[in-house]
């Protein structure tokens, strides 16, 4: 009993350090995304803008890809191995509000990768930051439901 304790302590604690590290490039998302809406306007050639724009959509996509390929799963396994049927059925439908904020910024990162025209930066960027701000609080509540409940569990 002691051995499986300790398994999932080392199993479900480093679930902690993918969690941390995902809310650092979250928080990193935060600030290109700040930094960038800044901007009241945007003029077309504006190369600082385009390169601020092209490192937001890399960290979107990073952030993004991470979420659906990595922790998501993790949270997902977690709460299987504990055996909480409600959290799992909490996270089915925060799932499908994360997911609907993905084509935003799906939709976001192809438009300005294929594109130099700024003019509607400023509205697609709102828009951008509202999805962020429905994501970020699902998945805020997706660890809390999956991930923080069991930290009792672990120690």
């Amino acid at each position: 009993m002691l051995e499986n304790c300790k398994t999932a302590r080392e199993r479900w604690g480093g679930v902690s350090e993918i969690i941390d590290r995902w809310l650092h490039c979250r928080q990193n998302l935060l600030v290109s995304f700040c930094h960038l809406s800044e901007k009241k306007s945007f003029a077309d050639r504006d190369k600082q803008a385009e390169s601020n724009l092209r490192e937001l959509c890399q960290q979107l996509v990073d952030y993004v890809s991470a979420g659906h390929f990595e922790i998501y799963d993790q949270l997902i396994q977690e709460g299987q191995a504990f055996g909480d049927a409600a959290g799992l059925q909490q996270a089915k439908a925060l799932y499908r509000e994360i997911d609907a904020t993905t084509d935003v910024a799906v939709d976001f990162n192809d438009k300005y990768q294929e594109t130099d025209d700024l003019s509607t930066l400023t509205q697609d960027l709102s828009n951008l930051g509202v999805a962020l701000e429905t994501r970020f609080a699902a998945e805020d509540r997706m660890i809390d439901t999956l991930h923080t409940a069991h930290k009792n569990q672990l120690a």
